[in-house]
Formats: C-alpha cells, structure tokens, sequence
C-alpha cells in the first residue's frame, strides 16, 4: 500500500494533462453565475409580487419555497457536476489505460492490480468530494447573499454529496473494467439518468397516491444509493419545514426530497465495498 499515494499523485497528473480540470473548471464557473442570476431575479420577484389570497390562507412561506427549491436545484447542479468529474477521473481506468498501453507498467509488483484500483477510486472521491464540497458553498454562499436564505442543515447535505460522487466514481470504476472509454462513459450517465428518473417517478406516485411507482422509485434509489443521498440531503436542507411549505418542498426538484433513515450510511459503505469488490475480482481475471 505504500504505493498508494504515488499511484493517487499520477491520476492527479494525468487527469492535468488532459485538461479534465480546465473542463470542469469552466462548467463550474458558467453554472454559479448562471445560479447567481437566476437566484437573483427569483429572489427580487418574490419580494417584489404579493403573494396569492390562497397561498397566504395555505401558510406557504415564498422565501422559504424560493430558497429551498433554487437551492435544490443548486444541488442537483453540483451533484451532475461532480458526476462528470468522476466519470473523467475514472472512466478509461483499466481498459482504457490498458489500450493506451499505460497500464501494463503499473500492475507489476510491487503495485498490484488491487492497490492501483484502490489508489484510483481513492483519488477521484476525494477530489470529487472536494468539488462538490466547494460548489455547495459557492452555492450557499450565493443563496444567503441574494436572498438572505439558508438551509435548514447545512453540513449533513454536503457530505451527502460527497458520499454521493463517490459511488459514481465506484460504478464508473467497475464498468472500465469491461468498457472502452466512450462505452462506459455513456454506461455512467445513462445510470445517472436511471437514478433521476427513479426520482421523478416517486414525485410523481406521491402525486397520484401510487404505491406501486412510490415502491418502484424506492427500490431503484437504494439500488443506484447517490439518488437516495441526493434525496436525503434534499430533505435536509428544509428539515424544519412545516404546513403546505414543507408539502410543496417535499415534491423537490429533480427527486422528490425523501428520508432515508439511519441504514442510509450503512448501505453506502456496504454498496462501495461490494463493488470495489466486484471490480477488484473482475480486474484479477481480465487479461492485458
């Protein structure tokens, strides 16, 4: 394991070189301004419109609502900007650094192939963990600036984030194995897509009252566990909500904002330690 922390200085480089930094700088940049115009005007609205007879009789507070839905939706930029950064720190690990003929002189003794794996997946989470971290305040810090608005919980979300990424970059690792570069890279997102969805079709059986589309969105959420972060740390974010305010909050933005309960941290840990398993196992077996 000592190698460990050369093998984490050389994917730092590496993702250098190839300008996968300069990429996400850049969409990070475009997306808070975006943010900060957007929570701006939302916000100078609100102040500036009387609310309607109905949603003052409902007790729905609008800077709490304007808040808390532009701060979610801040989430769910960050949690896809630091999904594409996992996909770019870890996509073409194995195969393809192994087409590029990169690999072969890292997995001789005394490296390994599963202290490589491991250097890699620790690299990209907490770098990914970092980002996201540091996109959240930019976020917040934008939020409390434009409309003197925090959330309910604060550190709970971010970490949720982070632990969020961290799986991606886990499923991203494992599908290098068997995909080429641009396959799995593709096989990333549309898994990304798969949990949003899974989302969206629990706002939706909450809606219509479905059991069956609510039990469906819950299974796919621990079944792909950064959706059921990313809900969670929704729920966070307006946890001393109440009345039809935390009704409106709850249908979220993007996947409904929904409790996990405490087995949330348990499973993550247990869902990363199975696919690094998985990935470890397949590894060993995969000729170069």
């Amino acid at each position: 394991m000592r190698a460990v922390p050369v093998i984490v200085g050389y994917a730092l480089r590496e993702s250098l070189r190839r300008r996968v930094f300069a990429v996400v700088l850049v969409l990070t940049v475009a997306f808070l301004g975006l943010f900060w115009l957007g929570a701006d005007k939302a916000f100078e609205e609100s102040r500036e419109l009387a609310p309607p007879p109905e949603a003052v009789l409902a007790g729905v507070d609008a800077q709490e609502l304007t808040g808390a839905t532009l701060f979610g939706l801040s989430m769910f930029g960050t949690l896809f900007l630091g999904t594409v950064l996992a996909a770019f720190l870890t996509l073409g690990v194995v195969r393809g650094d192994a087409e590029r003929g990169l690999l072969q002189p890292l997995v001789v003794r005394p490296v390994g192939r599963t202290a490589l794996l491991f250097a890699r997946f620790l690299a990209a989470a907490l770098v990914c963990g970092l980002y996201v971290c540091a996109v959240y305040a930019g976020a917040l810090v934008i939020t409390w600036a434009t409309g003197d608005w925090v959330p309910d919980r604060i550190v709970s979300p971010a970490v949720q984030l982070a632990a969020g990424v961290a799986v991606i970059a886990a499923i991203s690792l494992l599908g290098s194995v068997f995909l080429t570069t641009t396959a799995n890279g593709i096989a990333v997102f549309m898994i990304f897509g798969a949990g949003l969805v899974a989302g969206l079709l629990g706002q939706i059986g909450e809606v219509l009252e479905s059991d069956t589309l609510t039990r469906v969105a819950e299974i796919c959420s621990w079944v792909l566990p950064f959706e059921a972060l990313y809900q969670d740390g929704l729920n966070a974010i307006t946890a001393d909500s109440s009345g039809f305010t935390e009704f409106a909050l709850e249908l979220g933005p993007f996947g409904g904002a929904q409790p996990a309960g405490a087995f949330l941290w348990p499973w993550t840990l247990a869902y990363l330690l199975l696919v690094g398993a998985a990935t470890a196992g397949a590894f060993v077996r995969k000729d170069l």
